[in-house]
């Protein structure tokens, strides 16, 4: 007995159907997975350490660049000296922010300063303070001291971080922290 004649088909095929399932449940997946659902917006991540500690040394080298700009306010002849090494710190604090998954701090001054200016040796003459930043002493030497002090607490305490940290984060920290040991030598008295 012959078979009959096939006659074209008209609908889908079952792999076009299978294929297109496939995929819808996918897109289900991937929608429910966000965390978000379409009446409530989607819940931020915890941050992990890693960028918990990117973002404190981001501040910490935001900090750090307004104590450089209390300094060269109270001591504009320092600016050939302290200008390159404020803008490395506010460039850090960029690419600390960056790789941290946050939006660096347009001003430097409405972080808080990176040191204490009770770190600082006495002045001989009285220091002088800004509304918004640290008491500058009001010899050079000392003043240097006192940034070069920062850097140095600093870049040792990113060293101690460095254990707890990522491959990428401790190598990136780590080298901020290398940069602020020169800097600390590019500070000393000569």
């Amino acid at each position: 007995m012959p078979l009959p004649p096939s006659r074209p088909r008209s609908g889908p095929r079952r792999r076009t159907l299978l294929a297109s399932a496939a995929g819808t449940a996918a897109a289900l997946l991937a929608a429910c997975s966000t965390g978000s659902s379409p009446g409530r917006p989607a819940a931020r991540p915890t941050p992990s350490a890693d960028e918990l500690a990117l973002t404190r040394a981001a501040a910490d080298s935001t900090g750090l660049a307004a104590l450089y700009d209390a300094v060269l306010a109270a001591h504009p002849g320092l600016g050939a000296r302290l200008t390159p090494l404020r803008d490395t710190a506010l460039r850090h604090a960029e690419v600390l922010a960056e790789r941290a998954g946050r939006k660096a701090s347009p001003s430097p001054s409405a972080a808080s300063s990176a040191a204490s200016p009770s770190a600082s040796a006495p002045s001989a003459t009285a220091p002088s303070a800004s509304a918004s930043g640290p008491a500058v002493p009001g010899e050079e030497k000392q003043a240097l001291r006192l940034v070069a002090d920062a850097e140095r607490d600093l870049a040792g305490r990113r060293t101690r971080e460095l254990s707890g940290l990522g491959g990428e984060p401790a190598r990136l920290l780590a080298s901020v922290a290398a940069a602020g040991a020169v800097h600390v030598y590019l500070l000393s008295d000569d």
